[in-house]
């Protein structure tokens, strides 16, 4: 049924960004997925925020620097990255001759959004002295408006890296921004972009919840607001707060960011407790909508019929690419 259906699915890919083909329910995903990686020489490239059986079948699991490490190493001849656009730019971005599909398209990310291309080379023009260092979690269009690119896990040993008297533009995210100029003591002049998931943390919320575990450390993303950073008795990356978990000998931990990221300090450390953050709504958790847009199902059908493909304009490639090289040199 699959296979008469997939002509129909393409058609569509458009608009729903995936391929909407049934999956049946008795068919075993983890070993067809499997299957698939040795018939086309293909990996899997994860991020710490896809569900858990997602991360669980990747070749490859990390944080943004370490995946934008894995990409510019593989020898794989079909990249499958499960991640938000932008990160699977980035992979097509180093590997421009080698196929990149993702599970669906329409995963995107609100920080990448908050800055497009066009806006923020107005605002670079006015600023014609700067040095532009963006964060990873952006646009093709603004990484190649930008002089170095970095992530939480190197950006404070990036602009340390820059001469004291070059002036920084910091983009996209505000909250990450000005924790680095406190962390570094530079001036910079930020956008004012920010991620939908680590804005929406209750300060109010924490508060409590610190209360009823009192033994409990709060560890925390720094794209998170300065509130909720104040408070915290460890701010890092995504790798940088899982690594934490593992050494520290504390038994629990209110984890500030995605709750992706539970699932591995879970496996490392089974006899710990991790609680997700409350975010200021009625859920429970804090979940990134555009990162759990991808399935274990959309997974085996990208790879399957290596659709939806990102493509990508190749001078903006080549633009977007000078100055993840100099990250990667850097780190």
């Amino acid at each position: 049924m699959a296979d008469i259906n997939i002509g129909s699915a393409k058609e569509k890919l458009a608009s729903k960004g995936f391929l909407d083909i049934a999956v049946s329910p008795e068919l075993d995903l983890f070993f067809e997925i499997e299957k698939l990686k040795k018939e086309k020489n293909a990996v899997i490239l994860a991020h710490y925020y896809q569900e858990s059986d997602i991360q669980d079948v990747a070749d490859f699991l990390g944080d943004s620097l370490a995946l934008a490490q894995a990409a510019a190493k593989t020898t794989a001849d079909l990249i499958v990255f499960a991640g938000v656009h932008f990160m699977a730019e980035t992979a097509k971005i180093l590997n421009p001759d080698k196929k990149v599909v993702l599970p669906d398209l329409k995963a995107g990310c609100s920080l990448a959004d908050s800055a497009p291309g066009y806006l923020f080379k107005e605002f670079k023009e006015k600023y014609p002295d700067h040095l532009v260092i963006s964060y990873i979690n952006c646009s093709a269009e603004v990484k190649a408006l930008s002089d170095i690119i970095c992530t939480s896990s190197n950006a404070e040993k990036i602009i340390q890296s820059v001469p004291a008297g070059q002036k920084i533009i910091f983009a996209p995210d505000r909250n990450l921004g000005a924790y680095l100029m406190k962390k570094t003591g530079r001036d910079m002049v930020l956008w004012n972009g920010a991620c939908m998931v680590h804005e929406i943390f209750s300060l109010e919320k924490i508060t409590k919840l610190k209360i009823r575990h009192p033994k409990a450390k709060l560890i925390a993303h720094p794209e998170c607001e300065e509130p909720i950073l104040r408070i915290a008795d460890f701010i890092g990356s995504t790798t940088g707060l899982l690594n934490y978990t593992k050494t520290d000998d504390s038994s629990e931990y209110i984890v500030a960011t995605e709750t992706g990221i539970l699932h591995q300090m879970q496996l490392a450390s089974p006899g710990k407790t991790f609680i997700p953050a409350p975010p200021d709504n009625n859920c429970a958790c804090n979940d990134c909508p555009h990162m759990k847009l991808n399935t274990l199902e959309k997974l085996y059908l990208c790879m399957k019929y290596e659709q939806p493909e990102l493509l990508m304009d190749l001078d903006l490639m080549v633009a977007a690419r000078k100055p993840i090289e100099r990250m990667l040199q850097l780190s």
